[in-house]
């Protein structure tokens, strides 16, 4: 314990000694995500904290996570056994994604900088993430999996990626240290698990996000 205490400190102290300037910033955001037989909307916040080392280039850590996203698809189960009646049956699966990301990188101003007093900030963001997503499947009718084969899982499960996350964004100074943003984002998945639980395994995920928020600089 003494340990973690003495280098929290240390770097407590780095910190008020460096240059580097702090900025948190919330915003709320609307995705739709694109995965073959996956499609759905769903709306999310981000808490974001940026690091400003100069004018231009700053790090940034951000965790985000999205209200349940739904979708169904049709499906045919099909029976083990010759012996079982009837030999298929269809069935149709709902599912629910509930989507969260970390994600930490790198964010470039184009055109103005972290501090802008006035004008407006251009700005791009590379970075990698890791997305959690539970996912829940129930099927109508439900089906005996002893008896029939299904091409997706009912019940819970979860799912994780990482992620090449990329994106660009506009901000306004407003005054007092507060800026106003909006940008667009999307996660580009790195690794590509299956998961029985998916209906499709394919390009997951595959989202498009629109944000806007404020941002709080911190420090003189």
């Amino acid at each position: 314990m003494r340990k973690y205490c003495t280098a929290f400190l240390l770097f407590v102290c780095l910190y008020g000694q460096s240059q580097i300037r702090l900025s948190v910033a919330t915003d709320l955001s609307l995705m739709r995500n694109f995965s073959p037989d996956q499609k759905f909307w769903s709306l999310g916040e981000t808490v974001q904290f940026d690091f400003h080392f100069n004018k231009k280039q700053s790090a940034y850590a951000w965790i985000t996570y999205y209200t349940p996203g739904k979708f169904k698809n049709n499906f045919t189960a099909t029976a083990k056994s010759p012996a079982t009646s009837p030999a298929s049956v269809p069935f149709r699966a709902s599912a629910r994604w509930r989507s969260n990301e970390v994600s930490l990188g790198w964010k470039h101003f184009f055109k103005g900088s972290f501090d802008a007093e006035t004008g407006y900030n251009i700005y791009g963001i590379a970075g990698l993430g890791l997305m959690f997503t539970k996912v829940d499947n129930v099927f109508a009718p439900a089906i005996d999996t002893s008896l029939y084969t299904t091409p997706t899982f009912a019940g819970s499960s979860e799912f994780y990626r990482l992620t090449v996350d990329l994106g660009a964004g506009v901000e306004f100074p407003i005054g007092g240290n507060f800026f106003i943003y909006s940008d667009v984002r999307t996660w580009i998945p790195t690794t590509n698990y299956p998961s029985p639980y998916l209906h499709n395994n394919k390009n997951v995920p595959l989202p498009f996000m629109i944000s806007g928020g404020m941002r709080i600089l911190f420090g003189y």
